[in-house]
């Protein structure tokens, strides 16, 4: 069924080719009122491969882990804007991860930019987008622009406790090295209270539990 679909996706624009040539053929051979079926269903044809184009296929890849299948899917989009907006957002968002694991920040960095430019309203989209900003700007060491990503992020809000410590945790480390303490303190606590089920982050609060013990006040 997947391979079935995969074919229909990759040749929207041909087999609408075909539907609007039956359409002719069924409007001058049988009735008009036949042939408008196949012409309309090649209409929304080309309107999905525009505004959707491949990249619904993405989900399928993402959990078989095929990066290299997944980027082959984004690679065939060719008019990014021409995206409805929501995806536009996603192809943007996939485009920045895969260059985050090639520790590529700037072209990452870059590719977060256009999706929240591209104007998505979903809430969790921007809180994750802002997120994954601040921790890009963390890594490239800009903790200015890191700051304020990381605190627009949790303010919009985060779609898990993991994430949420995790931003939480950025902020306390940057707290900490302007040596505002009284900050490090306040965002630690707001790691903690995120109650997070992942064990390498549990383990990042438990040791920055202890660098919070050792500030005075």
């Amino acid at each position: 069924m997947f391979n079935l679909r995969r074919f229909i996706v990759f040749n929207r624009l041909w087999i609408a080719v075909l539907l609007i040539g039956l359409g002719f053929y069924l409007g001058f051979e049988v009735t008009w009122w036949l042939g408008w079926l196949p012409m309309f269903i090649a209409i929304i044809m080309v309107v999905a491969h525009f505004l959707v184009g491949p990249v619904t296929l993405m989900q399928r890849y993402i959990e078989a882990g095929d990066v290299e299948g997944a980027k082959k899917i984004l690679d065939k989009v060719k008019y990014p804007n021409l995206l409805y907006k929501p995806v536009r957002s996603m192809y943007y968002s996939l485009k920045s991860n895969f260059s985050s694991m090639n520790e590529d920040w700037d072209t990452a960095e870059a590719e977060l930019r256009k999706g929240l430019e591209s104007g998505g309203s979903d809430k969790d989209y921007q809180g994750t987008a802002m997120f994954q900003l601040g921790s890009i700007c963390y890594r490239k060491g800009n903790m200015k622009e890191a700051y304020e990503h990381l605190r627009k992020a949790v303010q919009i809000g985060l779609p898990d406790a993991d994430t949420s410590a995790t931003a939480y945790l950025y902020l306390t480390s940057i707290c900490l090295q302007r040596r505002n303490y009284k900050g490090g303190k306040f965002y630690f606590a707001k790691a903690k209270a995120a109650k997070p089920k992942n064990k390498e982050i549990v383990e990042q609060i438990d040791e920055m539990k202890k660098t919070i013990s050792r500030i005075p006040g």
